[in-house]
């Protein structure tokens, strides 16, 4: 058994599983905020006991994102010692600063959100809301932080066999900071819509609290198509920086095997590197060439350009690639859908679609790993782009029965903690919205006086 092979598996499970959360509770957030925010502004009833179920949806999967992810944080130390000497000057500034100051700004308000409804000001909660939101995105930000500098380093010098940190700034904004910051956002947006949507489709199917779940619809379909489209503009900013800044990495997601103008944009194909081919190819003719250059003559690198054992893993990166993109261009024909049928004031009416759309809740989760495996991936044999080799930053101690038995003892844990997460979410769902328990009266955003709320007759 290989020391380094198992410590990257054992990485990517920890990593992998962790991650199906924190884009999930980031969309909820700021979905949430919208809810609360219409309440606020309304002050009737119905809006606030939507914005309060799906709160109670957000803090059990708060709860789990926060378990997954402490674990990550030992690795580093048990199996990846060799790295973790390697980055500690550098990695330390940005964990610290989410722990400072994005972590616990988060975790206090969600404190206030959970328990703080009648305790709290009407307008302090609604703040809740906001600053949870806030929290959790400015936490993604340092983590992308820190594993943008693995992809792009800068702001360091090479000192006694260690990066060691000279320009903070130019560290931590290194040139693939933003776009993958976006990318990563964005896609948490996506991520949480269509779980609201899906979720709220099967409200609809039940016909249960159905003008709720339609204000609910509403939101969710909205913010799916503006998050969705504005991935063609962020993701072809990114194609942009990696083009510049990790070119082989760009020719394995299209199967680029020579340098090239007028590089074709790959539709569909499958690569082999064993003869340089893609077979069974379906392209736009210069399309690559324009969307790095903006124009069909821009030479784009091809994988030969490199060194055999610089290549990263050229089919995975490949399919992991090409497969969110697919699933991107679903994500906007999906909800530019929805909304037409709301429009037409056909929705209710078209089952096939809602049904369509709670299959649809996995789909984002599976494009946000797989987006994850295709930069990850992409980036091998290095750990630190150019810097460190992979197969160098493992640690030299841990034998590879430990870490074997560790991937197992993790799996187990990890669908022992899904199946209670999935199995809570679904008791909430089939209990419904409470409109029993009263809510407090709240003072409208926009109004002089407060508006009254009044439990009973909220359509079902």
């Amino acid at each position: 058994m290989d020391a380094v092979l198992l410590s990257r598996i054992q990485f990517a499970v920890t990593a992998g599983f962790h991650y199906i959360f924190p884009p999930l509770t980031i969309g909820l957030a700021w979905l949430i905020f919208i809810m609360q925010t219409n309440y606020m502004r309304t002050g009737q009833a119905k809006d606030g006991y939507l914005a309060r179920f799906w709160i109670k949806i957000f803090s059990l999967s708060f709860a789990v994102g926060v378990a997954t992810g402490i674990v990550m944080e030992f690795q580093f130390g048990t199996n990846w010692s060799e790295y973790s000497r390697y980055v500690g000057d550098i990695f330390g500034a940005p964990l610290a600063a989410e722990g400072i100051l994005a972590f616990f700004l988060e975790s206090a308000f969600v404190g206030v959100l959970i328990w703080g409804e009648g305790r709290v000001s009407p307008r302090l909660y609604w703040a809740s809301t906001l600053l949870v939101a806030v929290g959790a995105t400015l936490s993604a930000f340092w983590i992308i932080v820190a594993n943008s500098w693995q992809q792009t380093p800068a702001g360091f010098e090479i000192i006694n066999g260690r990066a060691e940190l000279t320009d903070f700034m130019a560290a931590v904004f290194n040139p693939s900071t933003i776009p993958r910051y976006l990318h990563a956002i964005d896609g948490a947006l996506v991520t949480g819509a269509f779980f609201v949507a899906g979720i709220s489709a099967l409200f609809l199917i039940r016909r249960r609290h159905v003008e709720l779940f339609q204000k609910s619809m509403r939101i969710a379909l909205t913010v799916a198509f503006c998050a969705s489209l504005a991935q063609l503009a962020i993701g072809h900013s990114h194609a942009v920086q990696v083009a510049e800044t990790q070119p082989e990495k760009l020719a394995a997601f299209e199967g680029l095997f020579e340098t090239q103008s007028h590089a074709p944009l790959l539709l569909f194909g499958i690569p082999d590197p064993e003869t340089g081919t893609v077979n069974n190819e379906i392209a736009i003719p210069g399309g690559l060439s324009i969307l790095v250059g903006n124009r069909t003559d821009t030479v784009v690198q091809g994988l030969n350009d490199f060194p055999r054992e610089e290549w990263p893993p050229v089919l995975p990166t490949f399919f992991s690639f090409h497969i969110m993109v697919a699933l991107g261009t679903l994500f906007i024909i999906l909800p530019a859908l929805g909304l037409w049928l709301l429009q037409r004031k056909r929705l209710m009416h078209s089952t096939w679609f809602l049904k369509l759309l709670t299959l649809t809740i996995p789909l984002p989760f599976v494009a946000n790993e797989l987006g994850w495996m295709a930069a990850e991936i992409g980036r091998q044999p290095w750990i630190v782009y150019r810097q460190l080799l992979t197969i160098h930053g493992a640690s030299f101690t841990v034998p590879p029965w430990q870490i074997l038995a560790s991937i197992i003892l993790f799996v187990v844990v990890y669908l022992f903690l899904f199946a209670v997460w999935f199995y809570l979410v679904n008791r909430k769902i089939n209990a419904g919205i409470d409109m029993v328990t009263p809510l407090t009266v709240k003072t409208s955003l926009i109004g002089n006086g407060p508006a009254k709320t009044n439990p009973k007759g909220v359509a079902q």
